[in-house]
């Protein structure tokens, strides 16, 4: 079962997906804060259930489910909301079910299940042709495996040390670590022989989950280092690395070069794992997914696709709330498309949230497109 979250509070929208991730019977096709961007998105991939905020900027929740409707005929709609005198309209647009935020772990599970009854006939009379691909490793957000078919594995450590390993000759791929390196990095507070101990079970660890996922890939040894020469498998920042490495987008196979690399980008570099040496790493592909992003929507604004433009600037807008450039951006984006209101919102919105989380206040410039504009 496929699945597309929408939800313009980011909180929410986490909560879900670890409820989604943690019953592990519905597939995530995508997640959005913007209603348009959800169903452009819809428009062209197969998708099984959409779970829907009803209050919602523009277009609401009601509206978005009818659309949806009129896409894909059989796709069942769950309405997540804080708001309970919706239930009646909710169940006029033919929703499956209605969830109270924030969401009940048995209440979900609940409506899984009826989610499961009510697809199983169809899906067992069509059965999805499984393209295999090359194995991935995915390290934006968390560290896990995807295997040939794009299933995630999440790794089952036997301790977290010997997960951090792994993310560390990771991030080293195909590079050599000195194992003194290796051994202040993970156990900088162990005596000289204890940590030697606990490097060597945990290199263990991680030889034997390699070869138990079938990558190919070995931990070799030599000269007092450590290095994870990769093979047969592709490792989804070197993928956004790769198609983002551009100044210029010249044409449309440009464009979708670029959107192939910006979709690797799921969250942050580790952002789950708390570990220290991966900050610098994770500040830098940050910048690279602003500086890309900021790109295809100027192309994309070149070409006419302005409304497409806007929506890529509100979800950047989402992962960069205190962006002055972004909001620049985005200001001018609804001047280009006549919608001042909406740009006076939006303005609003972001000197409230810089005064409230940061006691700050918008940079001259933006201050001064603002008076322009309003």
């Amino acid at each position: 079962m496929r699945a597309i979250l929408v939800d313009d509070e980011n909180p929410a929208l986490l909560q879900l997906e670890r409820l989604i991730q943690g019953d592990g019977r519905i597939e995530i096709a995508g997640k959005f804060t913007q209603v348009r961007a959800a169903l452009e998105h819809a428009e062209g991939i197969p998708v099984d259930i959409a779970f829907l905020d009803i209050e919602m900027p523009g277009l609401n929740g009601l509206e978005a489910a009818e659309r949806l409707h009129a896409m894909h005929p059989g796709i069942q709609v769950v309405f997540v909301t804080a708001y309970n005198q919706y239930a009646i309209e909710a169940f006029e647009v033919n929703a499956i079910d209605y969830l109270l935020k924030p969401v009940d772990p048995e209440r979900f599970a609940k409506t899984v299940s009826r989610l499961e009854a009510r697809l199983a006939p169809h899906q067992q009379t069509a059965a999805p042709v499984l393209v295999r691909e090359d194995p991935q490793i995915i390290c934006f957000k968390r560290i896990e495996v995807l295997d040939g078919t794009g299933s995630s594995s999440r790794l089952k450590w036997r301790t977290q040390k010997a997960q951090e390993l792994f993310a560390l000759l990771v991030h080293h791929r195909n590079r050599w670590v000195a194992k003194d390196q290796i051994l202040m990095t993970l156990w900088p507070e162990l005596s000289a022989d204890k940590a030697v101990t606990q490097l060597h079970t945990s290199v263990y660890q991680v030889r034997k989950m390699l070869k138990a996922w079938g990558l190919g890939s070995t931990v070799d040894y030599s000269h007092e280092s450590y290095c994870l020469v990769q093979r047969e498998v592709e490792v989804d920042v070197d993928r956004f690395l790769r198609d983002t490495a551009m100044e210029e987008i010249r044409d449309l196979r440009d464009l979708q070069r670029l959107q192939s690399g910006l979709a690797q980008y799921q969250g942050d570099y580790l952002e789950e794992h708390d570990y220290g040496w991966a900050m610098s790493a994770r500040e830098e592909l940050r910048r690279q997914f602003v500086r890309s992003s900021l790109l295809a929507a100027e192309y994309e604004q070149a070409v006419g696709q302005a409304r497409r433009a806007l929506d890529r600037l509100l979800g950047l807008q989402s992962v960069e709330p205190f962006s002055d450039e972004v909001c620049r951006k985005v200001l001018l984006s609804y001047l280009q498309a006549g919608e001042t209101g909406e740009a006076q919102r939006h303005y609003d919105a972001f000197v409230r949230v810089l005064s409230e989380e940061l006691d700050a206040e918008p940079e001259t410039e933006t201050v001064m497109l603002a008076e322009q504009i309003f």
